[in-house]
């Protein structure tokens, strides 16, 4: 495919910008070129859109996985499963064809287990995500328009913004890293495996502007029109946000605060039931 031209030209680190149509079958797309980034610059990668591809059509599955740093894929249309799985730096972005006449808000854009096991990165979704979205993420940051059931399950950290509805069962298993989730209807702790987390008001500072910060990329990337909503409301529309907080992770916080106020060499006494 074309993507592997680009292989051509960051050899010198100069910035690379192309257009590819995608079939189905077209499946992993991007990532022997990830492999590659990986094999001659290690772990840090290339500059922030060293590369950037607009894929068009239809991904097929682990469209984008394992992507490294300095890559960028925009895509326009939809893609099967295991989309971003084991994102390790990119950025990805999502959003619907132009010209539909449906909301893509309403509708699954992205397949099941998409975000699974990322690692670093960021990803925009304009639209609905299948199920077990972001299971396993450990350090990335995305936005989507709504999830379906297991949305988060086993993450260890990042963050996950969530515009619209969830399914059932969400967080199951979370240990660490934030969720964001707007609960329009009241009865996201209904769908909210509550077992390991807390529901708490977004009120803290840093969340704000987290969240503030990844609804702007949002809109900017995506043209996500809750993302415009929500940001022209945000005032009126906070109170009906959630942070859903692993009770694991603010045990460790905690314990990590209290080392780092305590005088050098005395003893951190941390109630951890």
């Amino acid at each position: 495919m074309r993507i592997a031209a680009a292989a051509l030209q960051f050899g010198k680190r100069s910035p690379v910008e192309l257009s590819v149509a995608m079939r189905n079958s077209d499946w992993a797309v991007g990532t022997p070129l990830s492999g590659e980034i990986a094999r001659r610059w290690g772990g840090k990668g290339l500059p922030e859109d060293t590369i950037a591809v607009h894929a068009h059509g239809v991904g097929g599955q682990s469209f984008a996985a394992f992507r490294a740093p300095g890559l960028t894929f925009h895509r326009e249309g939809v893609a099967n499963e295991y989309f971003g799985k084991g994102l390790s730096g990119a950025k990805l972005t999502v959003r619907p064809p132009r010209g539909i006449r449906y909301r893509a808000e309403d509708n699954i854009v992205v397949g099941n287990v998409a975000f699974y096991g990322a690692a670093a990165g960021e990803c925009y979704v304009r639209g609905g995500a299948g199920e077990w979205f972001a299971v396993r993420n450990s350090e990335a940051r995305a936005v989507v328009d709504g999830v379906d059931d297991h949305g988060c399950e086993c993450m260890t950290g990042g963050i996950v913004v969530v515009l619209g509805s969830t399914g059932r069962n969400f967080a199951a298993g979370i240990s660490g890293g934030f969720a964001f989730v707007y609960d329009a209807d009241g009865k996201f702790p209904m769908r909210c495996n509550m077992d390991m987390v807390t529901l708490e008001p977004i009120e803290d500072k840093e969340d704000i502007r987290n969240v503030l910060y990844l609804l702007r990329q949002h809109l900017l990337y995506t043209q996500s029109e809750i993302a415009a909503h929500t940001l022209a409301r945000w005032d009126a529309l906070r109170p009906r946000w959630v942070k859903v907080f692993p009770n694991d992770y603010r045990r460790a916080l905690e314990l990590m605060r209290a080392v780092a106020m305590s005088p050098e060499g005395a003893p951190v006494l941390v109630e951890l039931a």
